[in-house]
């Protein structure tokens, strides 16, 4: 099958070859590609903007079997226009010849390598995802975009991790514009940045690297989930048991680019496991020396989580929208505090309570919220051992768990014979 569509990755500032030209009848790119490429005189330019009718073009020529040159910057194939030519014309009718991303140049100028960066498109998309990222992962790479740029990504971050490194790339490859310039995210949204800049890499300069790679990007993630007690510092067995927190997190499912809130925090152990486990997490906690100690375990674990010292649910007013929640504890503000978590939970709100008194109004807050609530009692005993060399089972208190999840967009509540109501 022959393959009329050429796809040149033009690099950060590298030429287009000239053989890559050769007989092209219809050359598609951004301005600034198509002014600095040579053209064949009778080859049509199409400008590349809205994708659509730049995507018609290519089906019209190359439908025609004539020659079709697609221009673009470094390497199509990464988050780049590789993905809709293929959806549209299948892969094996494209000859893609890539050159060297934003992303490689921008931390190749900083010296740093990027086999275990993250790498993130913000561009046309909402930056939510790239913030979470940034604040989940010690080496980021962002791809910006118009609304999603250094400014916007600074903003965010100057609220939940001001520690953090921008380093802004503009006008990579262009040996008279070209410009990295470090700055703290307060600094950042402070600023007009223009449209020059296309990667911003953000960096946690006080998390140390770690060991050579055998796996690119964030790694598969940690071994283990629920750990023993016993690996968090906590005060007079005030921590989420495993048991619980097993389920808590099979429920809150913490996943890269979410935020996880962790309202009642205690010892942070929740807070932290959704922090492993590649989500921001930000740990609401009223107690001063619980602050402190959601810090260690965070510090001990190597996560990084946004600790903010408060009572919920007025400590929860300044906090980004959330994807999950978490909520611990109890008292007389826990059915308030549920309720605020479930108006602006996007996904699911977990919560645990040793009372049973409190299940019902916990339901009716999770329910009124507009989320599908179930809920179990964990009930569970451990191994321990006996004088003589004999088992003997501990019960532990029981605890109940509750959880709600929003309903799909367009979904409708089914009833017990299947019939959506």
């Amino acid at each position: 099958m022959s393959r009329p569509i050429t796809v040149v990755g033009t690099g950060t500032g590298a030429p287009v070859p000239a053989d890559a030209l050769a007989g092209a009848d219809l050359v598609v790119g951004g301005r600034r590609h198509l002014d600095a490429a040579e053209l064949p005189a009778s080859a049509r330019r199409v400008v590349l903007g809205p994708l659509a009718p730049a995507l018609d073009a290519v089906e019209e020529y190359a439908g025609a079997e004539r020659r079709v040159v697609v221009l673009a910057s470094g390497d199509p194939g990464f988050f780049g226009i590789v993905r809709a030519l293929a959806e549209r014309f299948g892969p094996r009718r494209l000859d893609v010849r890539p050159g060297v991303s934003s992303v490689a140049t921008a931390f190749a100028r900083v010296g740093l390598t990027w086999d275990d960066a993250v790498v993130v498109s913000a561009h046309g998309r909402d930056p939510r995802t790239a913030v979470n990222v940034c604040r989940a992962h010690p080496k980021t790479a962002v791809l910006t975009g118009p609304g999603a740029g250094p400014a916007e990504l600074g903003a965010a971050l100057a609220r939940s991790a001001p520690g953090r490194t921008l380093v802004v790339a503009e006008a990579l490859g262009d040996p008279g514009r070209e410009r990295l310039e470090r700055v703290s995210p307060a600094e950042a949204a402070g600023r007009d940045w223009g449209t020059a800049v296309s990667v911003v890499l953000c960096l946690d300069e006080t998390r140390t690297p770690g060991p050579a790679r055998t796996l690119a990007g964030r790694g598969a993630g940690p071994a283990g989930w629920a750990l023993p007690e016993g690996d968090f510092a906590h005060r007079d067995s005030m921590i989420t048991k495993f048991e619980v927190r097993a389920l808590a997190l099979a429920r809150l499912g913490p996943r890269p680019g979410e935020l996880v809130w962790d309202v009642g925090s205690g010892s942070g152990s929740v807070a932290v496991e959704c922090a492993r486990l590649g989500a921001a997490v930000s740990a609401v906690e009223k107690a001063a020396d619980g602050v402190e100690r959601v810090r260690a375990n965070a510090a001990a674990h190597g996560v990084d989580v946004h600790v903010v010292h408060g009572a919920a649910p007025d400590a929860l007013t300044a906090l980004d929208e959330p994807d999950a929640v978490f909520v611990g504890g109890g008292g007389d503000e826990l059915p308030a505090i549920v309720t605020v978590c479930a108006r602006r939970a996007r996904r699911t709100v977990v919560v645990a309570l040793a009372a049973l008194d409190r299940v019902p109004a916990v339901r009716a807050a999770l329910t009124g919220a507009g989320l599908d609530c179930e809920g179990v009692l964990l009930q569970s005993s451990r191994l321990a051992p006996l004088p003589g060399d004999v088992t003997r089972l501990a019960a532990a208190n029981p605890v109940f768990l509750l959880w709600g999840n929003r309903r799909p967009a367009g979904s409708h509540p089914v009833n017990r014979e299947g019939v959506a109501q």
